[in-house]
Protein backbone atom coordinates (compact mmCIF):
# COMPACT_ATOMS: atom_id res chain seq x y z
CA UNK A 1 0.00 0.00 0.00
CA UNK A 2 2.76 2.41 0.98
CA UNK A 3 4.66 1.63 -2.24
CA UNK A 4 1.54 2.28 -4.34
CA UNK A 5 0.98 5.63 -2.61
CA UNK A 6 4.61 6.53 -3.12
CA UNK A 7 4.36 5.83 -6.86
CA UNK A 8 1.12 7.80 -7.11
CA UNK A 9 2.68 10.75 -5.30
CA UNK A 10 5.71 10.65 -7.60
CA UNK A 11 3.53 10.64 -10.72
CA UNK A 12 1.44 13.50 -9.35
CA UNK A 13 4.56 15.57 -8.63
CA UNK A 14 5.84 14.87 -12.14
CA UNK A 15 2.57 16.00 -13.73
CA UNK A 16 2.55 19.16 -11.63
CA UNK A 17 6.16 19.87 -12.60
CA UNK A 18 5.33 19.54 -16.30
CA UNK A 19 2.32 21.85 -15.98
CA UNK A 20 4.35 24.41 -14.05
CA UNK A 21 7.20 24.25 -16.59
CA UNK A 22 4.84 24.77 -19.53
CA UNK A 23 3.22 27.73 -17.82
CA UNK A 24 6.58 29.23 -17.01
CA UNK A 25 7.74 28.88 -20.59
CA UNK A 26 4.50 30.32 -21.97
CA UNK A 27 4.76 33.33 -19.70
CA UNK A 28 8.13 34.02 -21.30
CA UNK A 29 6.67 33.74 -24.81
CA UNK A 30 8.05 30.26 -25.43
CA UNK A 31 5.60 27.68 -26.70
CA UNK A 32 6.70 24.13 -25.98
CA UNK A 33 3.62 22.43 -27.36
CA UNK A 34 3.62 24.27 -30.68
CA UNK A 35 7.38 24.21 -31.14
CA UNK A 36 7.95 27.96 -30.80
CA UNK A 37 10.97 27.37 -28.62
CA UNK A 38 13.80 29.81 -27.95
CA UNK A 39 17.13 28.84 -29.48
CA UNK A 40 18.94 28.32 -26.18
CA UNK A 41 16.74 25.36 -25.17
CA UNK A 42 16.22 23.76 -28.56
CA UNK A 43 17.20 20.21 -29.22
CA UNK A 44 18.13 19.24 -32.76
CA UNK A 45 14.83 17.41 -33.13
CA UNK A 46 12.73 20.34 -31.88
CA UNK A 47 14.47 22.79 -34.20
CA UNK A 48 14.19 20.61 -37.26
CA UNK A 49 12.01 23.07 -39.18
CA UNK A 50 10.81 26.70 -39.01
CA UNK A 51 7.77 27.79 -37.01
CA UNK A 52 4.39 26.64 -38.34
CA UNK A 53 2.33 27.20 -35.18
CA UNK A 54 -0.97 25.39 -34.67
CA UNK A 55 -2.24 27.50 -31.78
CA UNK A 56 -0.85 30.97 -32.42
CA UNK A 57 -2.65 33.42 -34.70
CA UNK A 58 -0.83 35.95 -36.89
CA UNK A 59 -2.43 38.71 -34.79
CA UNK A 60 -0.77 37.36 -31.64
CA UNK A 61 2.63 37.21 -33.32
CA UNK A 62 2.41 40.55 -35.12
CA UNK A 63 1.24 42.88 -32.37
CA UNK A 64 4.21 45.20 -32.83
CA UNK A 65 3.37 45.91 -36.47
CA UNK A 66 6.89 45.12 -37.65
CA UNK A 67 6.49 41.93 -39.69
CA UNK A 68 8.25 41.18 -42.97
CA UNK A 69 5.68 39.53 -45.25
CA UNK A 70 5.86 37.16 -48.20
CA UNK A 71 2.94 35.54 -50.05
CA UNK A 72 2.29 32.38 -52.03
CA UNK A 73 -1.19 32.65 -53.56
CA UNK A 74 -1.03 29.45 -55.61
CA UNK A 75 -1.39 25.99 -54.06
CA UNK A 76 2.33 25.35 -54.41
CA UNK A 77 4.01 23.99 -51.27
CA UNK A 78 7.51 23.03 -52.40
CA UNK A 79 8.99 26.43 -53.13
CA UNK A 80 11.87 27.07 -55.57
CA UNK A 81 15.24 28.13 -54.22
CA UNK A 82 14.69 31.80 -55.08
CA UNK A 83 11.76 31.96 -52.64
CA UNK A 84 13.80 30.24 -49.93
CA UNK A 85 16.64 32.66 -50.62
CA UNK A 86 14.27 35.60 -50.24
CA UNK A 87 13.03 34.30 -46.90
CA UNK A 88 16.52 33.53 -45.62
CA UNK A 89 17.97 36.87 -46.68
CA UNK A 90 15.12 38.73 -44.96
CA UNK A 91 15.57 36.67 -41.80
CA UNK A 92 19.26 37.59 -41.78
CA UNK A 93 18.78 41.29 -42.45
CA UNK A 94 15.91 41.60 -39.93
CA UNK A 95 16.86 39.16 -37.12
CA UNK A 96 14.67 40.92 -34.55
CA UNK A 97 11.54 41.00 -36.70
CA UNK A 98 9.16 38.16 -37.61
CA UNK A 99 9.48 37.05 -41.22
CA UNK A 100 6.05 35.69 -42.13
CA UNK A 101 5.21 33.55 -45.16
CA UNK A 102 1.50 33.19 -45.92
CA UNK A 103 0.78 30.17 -48.14
CA UNK A 104 -2.55 29.41 -49.76
CA UNK A 105 -1.66 25.76 -50.34
CA UNK A 106 -0.79 25.11 -46.71
CA UNK A 107 -3.63 23.24 -45.04
CA UNK A 108 -4.97 24.41 -41.70
CA UNK A 109 -2.53 23.66 -38.91
CA UNK A 110 -4.66 22.24 -36.11
CA UNK A 111 -2.50 19.61 -34.42
CA UNK A 112 1.18 19.00 -33.79
CA UNK A 113 1.08 16.27 -36.42
CA UNK A 114 -0.10 18.88 -38.93
CA UNK A 115 2.87 21.03 -37.94
CA UNK A 116 5.37 18.24 -38.41
CA UNK A 117 3.97 17.32 -41.81
CA UNK A 118 4.02 20.93 -43.02
CA UNK A 119 7.51 21.60 -41.72
CA UNK A 120 9.00 18.88 -43.90
CA UNK A 121 8.78 21.25 -46.86
CA UNK A 122 11.01 23.88 -45.23
CA UNK A 123 13.99 22.07 -43.72
CA UNK A 124 16.39 24.49 -45.42
CA UNK A 125 15.15 27.28 -43.15
CA UNK A 126 15.49 25.31 -39.92
CA UNK A 127 18.22 27.49 -38.40
CA UNK A 128 16.16 30.70 -38.44
CA UNK A 129 13.95 31.18 -35.40
CA UNK A 130 12.28 34.34 -36.77
CA UNK A 131 10.62 32.70 -39.80
CA UNK A 132 6.93 31.83 -39.39
CA UNK A 133 4.66 30.13 -41.91
CA UNK A 134 0.87 30.45 -41.84
CA UNK A 135 -1.97 29.23 -44.08
CA UNK A 136 -3.42 31.96 -46.29
CA UNK A 137 -7.22 32.13 -46.19
CA UNK A 138 -8.60 34.87 -48.40
CA UNK A 139 -11.87 35.31 -46.51
CA UNK A 140 -9.94 35.86 -43.29
CA UNK A 141 -7.41 38.24 -44.82
CA UNK A 142 -10.09 40.25 -46.63
CA UNK A 143 -12.44 40.51 -43.63
CA UNK A 144 -13.07 44.10 -42.50
CA UNK A 145 -11.49 45.54 -45.64
CA UNK A 146 -12.95 46.86 -48.93
CA UNK A 147 -11.86 43.59 -50.54
CA UNK A 148 -14.39 41.28 -48.90
CA UNK A 149 -17.47 42.45 -50.84
CA UNK A 150 -15.43 42.48 -54.05
CA UNK A 151 -14.13 38.96 -53.40
CA UNK A 152 -17.59 37.57 -52.64
CA UNK A 153 -18.92 38.83 -55.99
CA UNK A 154 -16.06 37.81 -58.25
CA UNK A 155 -15.83 34.54 -60.20
CA UNK A 156 -12.18 33.46 -60.19
CA UNK A 157 -12.74 31.05 -63.09
CA UNK A 158 -13.51 34.04 -65.32
CA UNK A 159 -10.45 36.02 -64.27
CA UNK A 160 -7.56 36.09 -66.73
CA UNK A 161 -4.91 37.05 -64.17
CA UNK A 162 -6.49 35.72 -60.97
CA UNK A 163 -3.30 34.42 -59.34
CA UNK A 164 -1.70 37.84 -59.63
CA UNK A 165 -4.84 39.81 -58.87
CA UNK A 166 -5.48 38.03 -55.58
CA UNK A 167 -1.82 38.50 -54.68
CA UNK A 168 -2.18 42.24 -55.35
CA UNK A 169 -5.17 42.37 -53.02
CA UNK A 170 -3.72 40.15 -50.29
CA UNK A 171 -0.57 42.22 -49.83
CA UNK A 172 -2.57 45.37 -49.18
CA UNK A 173 -4.96 43.65 -46.78
CA UNK A 174 -2.10 42.07 -44.85
CA UNK A 175 -0.23 45.35 -44.42
CA UNK A 176 -3.48 47.08 -43.44
CA UNK A 177 -4.21 44.48 -40.76
CA UNK A 178 -0.75 43.84 -39.36
CA UNK A 179 1.61 46.56 -40.52
CA UNK A 180 5.20 46.02 -41.60
CA UNK A 181 6.98 45.47 -44.91
CA UNK A 182 5.67 43.46 -47.84
CA UNK A 183 8.15 41.90 -50.29
CA UNK A 184 7.62 39.84 -53.42
CA UNK A 185 9.13 36.37 -53.11
CA UNK A 186 11.79 37.16 -55.73
CA UNK A 187 13.37 39.88 -53.57
CA UNK A 188 16.78 39.30 -52.03
CA UNK A 189 17.36 41.50 -48.98
CA UNK A 190 20.85 42.93 -48.51
CA UNK A 191 20.59 45.74 -45.94
CA UNK A 192 17.91 47.00 -43.54
CA UNK A 193 15.50 49.51 -45.04
CA UNK A 194 15.88 52.62 -42.86
CA UNK A 195 12.27 53.68 -43.45
CA UNK A 196 9.20 52.08 -41.89
CA UNK A 197 6.61 53.95 -43.98
CA UNK A 198 7.64 53.95 -47.61
CA UNK A 199 6.84 53.40 -51.25
CA UNK A 200 9.48 52.48 -53.80
CA UNK A 201 10.11 53.94 -57.21
CA UNK A 202 10.43 51.21 -59.80
CA UNK A 203 11.75 53.51 -62.49
CA UNK A 204 11.55 57.25 -63.02
CA UNK A 205 7.77 57.19 -63.61
CA UNK A 206 6.68 53.90 -62.04
CA UNK A 207 5.88 52.87 -58.48
CA UNK A 208 6.37 49.34 -57.22
CA UNK A 209 3.74 47.29 -55.45
CA UNK A 210 6.35 44.55 -55.00
CA UNK A 211 7.81 46.16 -51.90
CA UNK A 212 6.33 48.75 -49.53
CA UNK A 213 5.96 49.39 -45.83
CA UNK A 214 3.30 50.93 -43.59
CA UNK A 215 2.18 50.76 -39.97
CA UNK A 216 -1.13 48.99 -39.23
CA UNK A 217 -4.33 50.73 -40.36
CA UNK A 218 -2.55 53.45 -42.28
CA UNK A 219 -5.04 55.65 -44.13
CA UNK A 220 -3.09 55.50 -47.39
CA UNK A 221 -3.31 51.69 -47.45
CA UNK A 222 -7.08 51.93 -46.99
CA UNK A 223 -7.21 54.37 -49.88
CA UNK A 224 -5.15 51.98 -52.02
CA UNK A 225 -7.63 49.18 -51.27
CA UNK A 226 -10.61 51.37 -52.13
CA UNK A 227 -8.97 52.48 -55.37
CA UNK A 228 -8.29 48.84 -56.27
CA UNK A 229 -11.96 47.89 -55.85
CA UNK A 230 -13.47 51.01 -57.41
CA UNK A 231 -11.28 50.84 -60.52
CA UNK A 232 -10.98 47.07 -60.84
CA UNK A 233 -10.19 45.66 -64.29
CA UNK A 234 -9.27 42.02 -64.00
CA UNK A 235 -8.52 41.60 -67.69
CA UNK A 236 -5.77 44.25 -67.75
CA UNK A 237 -2.37 43.08 -66.54
CA UNK A 238 -0.92 45.35 -63.85
CA UNK A 239 -4.02 47.53 -63.59
CA UNK A 240 -4.79 46.25 -60.10
CA UNK A 241 -1.19 46.27 -58.93
CA UNK A 242 1.38 48.95 -59.79
CA UNK A 243 -1.25 51.10 -61.52
CA UNK A 244 -3.19 51.42 -58.25
CA UNK A 245 -0.05 52.66 -56.51
CA UNK A 246 0.77 55.08 -59.32
CA UNK A 247 -2.79 56.45 -59.24
CA UNK A 248 -2.63 57.26 -55.53
CA UNK A 249 0.93 58.54 -55.80
CA UNK A 250 -0.07 60.92 -58.58
CA UNK A 251 -2.99 62.17 -56.50
CA UNK A 252 -0.69 63.38 -53.73
CA UNK A 253 2.71 63.89 -55.32
CA UNK A 254 2.64 63.69 -59.08
CA UNK A 255 5.81 62.13 -60.44
CA UNK A 256 8.59 62.52 -57.85
CA UNK A 257 11.67 64.22 -59.25
CA UNK A 258 14.79 62.83 -57.60
CA UNK A 259 17.84 65.06 -57.33
CA UNK A 260 19.78 62.52 -55.28
CA UNK A 261 19.34 59.08 -53.76
CA UNK A 262 17.59 60.62 -50.76
CA UNK A 263 13.89 59.75 -50.33
CA UNK A 264 11.22 62.26 -51.30
CA UNK A 265 8.36 63.01 -48.92
CA UNK A 266 5.00 62.09 -50.44
CA UNK A 267 2.02 62.64 -48.13
CA UNK A 268 4.26 61.85 -45.13
CA UNK A 269 5.42 58.67 -46.84
CA UNK A 270 9.06 58.22 -47.86
CA UNK A 271 9.26 57.65 -51.60
CA UNK A 272 12.47 55.71 -52.28
CA UNK A 273 14.73 56.09 -55.29
CA UNK A 274 14.54 53.25 -57.87
CA UNK A 275 18.19 52.46 -57.19
CA UNK A 276 17.22 51.19 -53.73
CA UNK A 277 15.58 48.04 -55.14
CA UNK A 278 15.74 48.19 -58.93
CA UNK A 279 19.34 48.89 -60.00
CA UNK A 280 18.69 46.36 -62.76
CA UNK A 281 15.41 47.23 -64.48
CA UNK A 282 13.15 44.56 -65.95
CA UNK A 283 14.28 44.75 -69.63
CA UNK A 284 17.73 43.69 -68.37
CA UNK A 285 16.58 40.94 -65.97
CA UNK A 286 18.82 38.35 -67.68
CA UNK A 287 21.87 40.14 -66.28
CA UNK A 288 21.21 38.40 -62.97
CA UNK A 289 21.88 35.08 -64.72
CA UNK A 290 25.01 36.22 -66.55
CA UNK A 291 28.69 36.17 -65.60
CA UNK A 292 30.00 39.63 -64.72
CA UNK A 293 33.65 40.55 -65.14
CA UNK A 294 33.36 42.51 -61.90
CA UNK A 295 30.59 41.57 -59.46
CA UNK A 296 28.70 44.73 -58.44
CA UNK A 297 28.31 45.57 -54.76
CA UNK A 298 24.94 47.31 -55.16
CA UNK A 299 26.07 49.55 -52.30
CA UNK A 300 23.19 51.97 -52.87
CA UNK A 301 20.52 49.25 -52.72
CA UNK A 302 18.65 47.72 -49.79
CA UNK A 303 17.55 44.72 -51.79
CA UNK A 304 17.20 43.37 -55.32
CA UNK A 305 14.15 42.36 -57.31
CA UNK A 306 15.04 39.51 -59.65
CA UNK A 307 11.98 39.94 -61.92
CA UNK A 308 10.93 36.30 -61.75
CA UNK A 309 7.72 37.01 -63.67
CA UNK A 310 9.85 37.95 -66.68
CA UNK A 311 11.79 34.70 -66.41
CA UNK A 312 9.77 32.71 -68.92
CA UNK A 313 13.01 30.98 -69.93
CA UNK A 314 13.06 29.36 -66.47
CA UNK A 315 16.60 30.43 -65.70
CA UNK A 316 17.78 29.50 -62.23
CA UNK A 317 20.82 29.68 -59.99
CA UNK A 318 23.28 27.06 -61.21
CA UNK A 319 26.04 25.96 -58.83
CA UNK A 320 29.48 26.68 -60.30
CA UNK A 321 28.15 29.00 -63.01
CA UNK A 322 29.86 32.08 -61.52
CA UNK A 323 26.80 34.11 -62.48
CA UNK A 324 25.65 37.17 -60.58
CA UNK A 325 22.76 35.28 -59.01
CA UNK A 326 25.14 32.61 -57.70
CA UNK A 327 27.22 35.30 -55.99
CA UNK A 328 24.04 36.76 -54.47
CA UNK A 329 23.01 33.36 -53.10
CA UNK A 330 26.47 32.78 -51.64
CA UNK A 331 26.46 36.12 -49.85
CA UNK A 332 22.85 36.71 -48.81
CA UNK A 333 21.36 33.23 -48.45
CA UNK A 334 24.33 30.93 -47.80
CA UNK A 335 22.26 28.24 -46.06
CA UNK A 336 20.01 27.90 -49.10
CA UNK A 337 23.06 27.89 -51.35
CA UNK A 338 24.83 25.17 -49.36
CA UNK A 339 21.66 23.07 -49.41
CA UNK A 340 21.63 23.26 -53.21
CA UNK A 341 25.33 22.34 -53.32
CA UNK A 342 24.69 19.26 -51.17
CA UNK A 343 21.82 18.18 -53.41
CA UNK A 344 23.98 18.57 -56.51
CA UNK A 345 26.79 16.60 -54.87
CA UNK A 346 24.43 13.75 -53.91
CA UNK A 347 23.15 13.50 -57.48
CA UNK A 348 26.61 13.02 -58.95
Amino acid sequence: MFKRKHILATVLLLVLAIIFTRRAFKQNGTYIDNFLISADILSIRDNEYPHIPHDMSPSALLQQGNGIFFLETTDRIDEPSLVLCGLESAARVYPDRPVVFFMKGLKDIITEDDEREARKHFSTLSSFNNIYIFPLRLETIFADTPFLAWYEKIDPTQEKHWTHVKADACRLAIIWKYGGIYMDTDFISMRPIPEDTFLAGQHLNGTSNGIFGFPPQHKLVWELMESFVQNYKGEVWGHNGPVVFIRIRNKYCGVPQFKSLDPIDCANVSYLHPERFYPIFYPSWRKYYEVWEKVPTFSDSYGLHLWNYMNTERKFMLVGSNTLVEHLYQKYCPVTYESIVRNVTRQK
